[in-house]
């Protein structure tokens, strides 16, 4: 294969830049705070569930209470006015007796209301400690999106400068080889995860350590400083 010197070295350099970028990339990728900040986001969504549900719940006990207001209001009113018809009857007893009979169940189911409003009240009470106890939770996980997502920030944006730096480096040293190398150097880095050059180790290729019988090798040092290893095919740098 030819290739002048300063081809293979700069070879070597993209090579080089290439496992820095891979390197680089799976750093950022697999930064915890990436996990933390999903994690985060996951469980605001099912606390958000809950809240909406304590937000209904307490909608529906606020509505009955009202309800239950209104309907003791209705009967105090009516209470009164029955009251005043039973002063007015004066010496009519059937209807002083009827009157008082009604007031009498206006007064039972007005004792009724009392109760079940002391117990709207004592769920509004739970509800309310739920929703304090969920706003808490909600806070909790705002503080730990926020921390981990500064974190993310400044330890993945000094990874992102990084990694452009690589690409801008690896770009200028592709354009350094010259369109054949370089369409053969990212074939073979495709086909071979990224590993595209190995230097020649005594007899054996430097990446797949497979030994090169004595005829091949003399050809491939013929071939210096560039040749394919005839095991895993990548670009072979024999140095002399």
């Amino acid at each position: 294969m030819q290739a002048t010197p300063e081809q293979v070295s700069c070879l070597i350099k993209l090579q080089q830049a290439d496992m820095a970028l891979i390197k680089a990339r799976k750093q950022f990728d697999e930064l915890p705070q990436r996990a933390q900040i999903r994690d985060a986001r996951l469980k605001r969504e099912q606390v958000l569930k809950k809240q909406a549900q304590a937000d209904e719940l307490r909608r529906k006990a606020e509505a009955e209470a009202s309800k239950l207001e209104d309907e003791d209001a209705t009967l105090a009113e009516k209470a009164r006015q029955v009251q005043e018809l039973i002063d007015q009857a004066q010496g009519d007893f059937r209807n002083v007796e009827s009157r008082t009979k009604e007031l009498g169940g206006i007064a039972k189911r007005r004792a009724k209301i009392e109760e079940e409003l002391s117990a709207k009240a004592e769920e509004l009470d739970k509800i309310g400690a739920v929703a304090a106890q969920i706003g808490q939770a909600l806070d909790a996980l705002a503080s730990q999106e926020e921390k981990a997502t500064a974190s993310f920030q400044k330890e993945g944006g000094a990874l992102k400068a990084a990694i452009m730096q690589l690409e801008s480096q690896r770009g200028a040293l592709e354009g350094e080889l010259g369109e054949d190398i370089a369409a053969l150097y990212n074939k073979t880095a495709a086909r071979c995860g990224g590993v595209a050059v190995a230097l020649l180790s005594g007899e054996k290729c430097g990446a797949c350590r497979m030994s090169i019988d004595h005829g091949k090798l003399v050809e491939i040092k013929r071939e210096a400083p560039l040749s394919t290893c005839p095991h895993c095919k990548r670009m072979l740098v024999i140095n002399q």
